[in-house]
């Protein structure tokens, strides 16, 4: 399949509920839960996981051909996920470049 295609169409489905083609936005900050306190769907709260940013996820992740991606709301919080996942055992060391000087 072609980039262009992959960019059209990953991370998109016919929502089951309205057969709309293109996805809504969904501002919901929470989601449905089950008496025993599941989430039928897995969304949870809507800056952890939504619809929109699944298909967003799943667009990128068929885009670079990977396995997985992830997407952060900031990117104070995408650094330190970074930071967090580098192993315990050995030491934290992080090489970055200097913010250069604005211009």
């Amino acid at each position: 399949m072609r980039f262009e295609t992959k960019a059209i169409h990953s991370g998109r489905s016919i929502d089951k509920s309205t057969s709309s083609v293109t996805m809504p936005i969904h501002p919901s900050t929470t989601f449905e839960r089950e008496a025993d306190g599941s989430y039928p769907n897995d969304f949870v709260y809507s800056r952890e996981n939504n619809p929109n940013r699944r298909a967003l996820e799943d667009c990128l992740t068929s885009l670079e051909d990977g396995h997985d991606c992830v997407t952060f709301t900031s990117g104070m919080a995408a650094i330190i996920s970074l930071i967090e996942a580098l192993p315990s055992e050995k030491p934290r060391r992080v090489i970055m470049p200097r913010k250069s000087k604005a211009y």
